[in-house]
Parts: structure tokens; C-alpha cells; sequence
């Protein structure tokens, strides 16, 4: 049975259907993997296995490595543009009267922050291109605009409430812990090693206490994306597990989407093409191995075989009609095989004769006086 009830001595309350509780049904578990269409609508979708913490470890990696390199020259730049600022405060508190900023001075203002952006530059594109091409390696190259489109269902608040409660809300607030204990503790443990340094900035000079700051800072950075880096990796493959089981299918939807796709004419229409193909490929494979090939001869074309270790009889190898008939005819001179025009012939074999099968008895004389001829012909030019 699979109706039951909640009941009283006399009379049931209200029936339940036991088929909701079934491993399989409407109500079963998702226990089958994605199929590809339900993979390729999530994407559509804009649903991707994806993570963020990867994407901006990577980033910030790349960032540092290249301010590691670049940080003597950034300092000497910044600290030139800060000396020629600093050298212009005469010029330019000349230049303000009442309050009113002259074009003058936003004009040098507008070069010193143009510079700075240029020392700048570098970064920004490290930046901005690592965080591209870690995107393109995770998710692929499949851009798609409805998760931009707006979606009133947001806007439902027990919806939102359910959100900030829900398991991936607790993983999110439980990496960013990780992440804070880890980044404080890379910190202390950092300026802790490098105290004794730091007590020496107070006798150096200002280029070599900005490099030996810089230094430190760039070291402690290093080693806080480094540990960053191998949180991203595991969150990686904890989101590629997490996508893979919340698009699992319970089997009856398996079934359900493989008789809708079946019964898509769309894609019958596309299966049956690509079989035409593959089957047109093969027959044009073997017109090389023909006897002759009889046509109409314009419209049809029938090339046939004799060889008695195969059949009995002569059978087609190839035919077609029209272009595919034109196409025959052309790969028959190409090989040199003999074409004989026989109009009730050729029509008689198109019609009657399935490609691979051997020709029926009542054709046996006629195909015989042409194969004859055909034999003859090439005893007397081997002769």
C-alpha cells in the first residue's frame, strides 16, 4: 500500500502519501550525480563552483611578490614626488586667495595624483589580471548576465533570515575567523622576530628605515598569503564538493529529464543529422573498393561490389541522389572505377536495393552483362 493515515478508532484524520518518504519519487533523496544539462542550466544560471578566498590569496600573493621587486623604486618615487610637493607649498599657498582653489593649483595637484596612480599602475594590473585569469581557470570562459538580473524572490525576508542562518553563512563567519586568528598571528610572531630591528629605525636614515620597514612588512605579508593561499585551495575544494552535491537529482528526475530531452525534436532532429553523417562518411569511405558505379545519370548513382569471399552476389556500397549522387560519381574518377549510364538500372537499385544489401535475382543478368563488359575491358588493357 502506498496510501497511509493518521486515524482514530473510527475514521482516518488525514491521508499521507508514503511515496514522499521513498529513497525514489517526488520525495526521494538526491542520490544521482548532475547530468550535463542540469550542469550546463546552472551555469546559465550563473551557478559555479568557485572560490572567492582562492581568487583573492592568489591575488594578494602575486601583489607583494611584485611590491618585493618593485618596493625600492616605489619608495624612491614616492619619496621624490613627496619632496617636490613639499618644495611647491610656498608656490602653491600663493596660489589660494579667499578659499577659492585656482586652476593653478588643482592643476599641480592633479599631476602629483596622476603620478602616484602611475607608481600604482603595476599593482592595480598584477591585480587585476591574477584575478582574471584565476577566475578563467576555476569557472571557464561562459559569461552570463541573469545573475544581475532582479529577482523579487530576494526580497522575501524569512528567505533572507533562512540565509544568514543557513550552513553556508557558518562557513563563511568560520573562515573569516581562521583568517583573523591566522593574520594576527602572523603579525605577532613577524614583529616579534624582527624586534630588534625595528628599535634600529630610530638611528637610520629615512630611505634605509623605509626599506628595512618595507622589508618586513613585505616578508610578514608573504607569509600570511602564503598560509592564505592553502585556506583558498581547501576552500576550492570544499565549494567544488559542496556545488557537485547540491546539484545531485533523485532518480526520478534523471528519468524524467532523459524522457524530455528524448522527446525534444530538436534533439532527435540533431541526432539523426550527425548519424546521416557519420553514416555518409563511411559509404563515401568505401566507393574506392567499387566495381563500377551505375547512374541515371544526373540523379541517381549506385556503386557496386562483387567479391564472393563477402557475398554471394554483388551489393551496394554506396548510392545517392542528386549532390550526394554528383559527389559519388566524382570519387569514382577519381579512382578510375568504371561509371556505366543505366537509367532503369540505377533507378531500380536506388529504390529497391538498401545500402550493404545484395541485389535481388531478377537484376543478376543485367549487372552480370555489365560487370562482363567491365572485366573484359581491363583483361584487354593489362593484356
Amino acid at each position: 500500500m502506498n496510501r497511509a493515515g493518521l486515524y482514530t478508532k473510527d475514521n482516518l484524520l488525514f491521508d499521507l502519501d508514503l511515496q514522499y518518504f521513498a529513497k525514489e519519487g517526488p520525495g526521494g533523496e538526491k542520490t544521482e550525480p548532475a547530468t550535463d544539462k542540469k550542469k550546463d542550466d546552472a551555469r546559465k544560471e550563473g551557478q559555479v563552483a568557485k572560490s572567492k578566498e582562492l581568487n583573492g590569496a592568489i591575488s594578494l600573493f602575486a601583489m607583494f611578490l611584485v611590491l618585493k621587486v618593485y618596493v625600492g623604486n616605489l619608495g624612491t618615487s614616492f619619496l621624490q614626488v613627496f619632496s617636490e610637493s613639499y618644495n611647491r607649498i610656498p608656490e602653491m599657498s600663493k596660489l589660494i586667495e579667499g578659499m577659492i582653489i585656482p586652476r593653478q593649483f588643482a592643476e599641480v595637484m592633479n599631476q602629483i595624483i596622476i603620478r602616484i596612480l602611475l607608481m600604482l599602475l603595476p599593482f592595480l594590473a598584477v591585480a587585476f589580471a591574477v584575478a582574471f585569469i584565476v577566475d578563467l581557470v576555476q569557472v571557464k570562459w561562459k559569461p552570463t548576465s541573469k545573475p544581475m538580473q532582479p529577482k523579487f524572490s530576494k526580497l522575501d525576508p524569512t528567505k533572507g533570515i533562512k540565509r544568514l542562518f543557513s550552513v553556508d553563512k557558518l562557513m563563511e563567519l568560520l573562515k573569516s575567523l581562521i583568517k583573523l586568528v591566522i593574520i594576527g598571528y602572523m603579525a605577532y610572531s613577524t614583529l616579534k622576530d624582527e624586534a630588534s630591528q625595528l628599535f634600529l629605525l630610530y638611528d637610520m636614515q629615512l630611505i634605509s628605515a623605509l626599506n628595512l620597514f618595507g622589508d618586513i612588512v613585505i616578508n610578514m605579508s608573504l607569509k600570511i598569503c602564503a598560509v592564505y593561499l592553502v585556506i583558498g585551495i581547501v576552500d576550492y575544494v570544499y565549494q567544488k564538493h559542496k556545488f557537485n552535491e547540491d546539484l545531485k537529482m533523485t532518480k526520478q528526475e534523471v528519468k524524467d529529464e532523459w524522457k524530455n530531452s528524448e522527446g525534444d525534436p530538436q534533439i532527435k532532429g540533431k541526432q539523426r543529422q550527425r548519424m546521416q553523417e557519420a553514416s555518409r562518411r563511411r559509404m563515401m569511405q568505401n566507393i574506392p573498393q567499387a566495381d563500377v558505379v551505375i547512374t541515371n545519370p544526373t540523379h541517381f548513382a549506385v556503386a557496386l561490389k562483387y567479391d564472393t569471399q563477402v557475398a554471394p552476389s554483388p551489393y551496394v556500397v554506396a548510392k545517392g541522389e542528386d549532390f550526394l549522387a554528383a559527389k559519388i560519381k566524382e570519387e569514382a574518377a577519381r579512382y578510375e572505377i568504371d561509371i556505366v549510364e543505366n537509367k532503369p538500372l540505377a533507378r531500380m537499385l536506388y529504390y529497391n536495393v538498401e545500402l550493404g544489401a545484395q541485389i535481388p535475382p531478377e537484376l543478376y543478368s543485367a549487372v552480370a552483362d555489365i560487370l562482363a563488359a567491365i572485366y573484359s575491358k581491363r583483361e584487354a588493357e593489362t593484356a
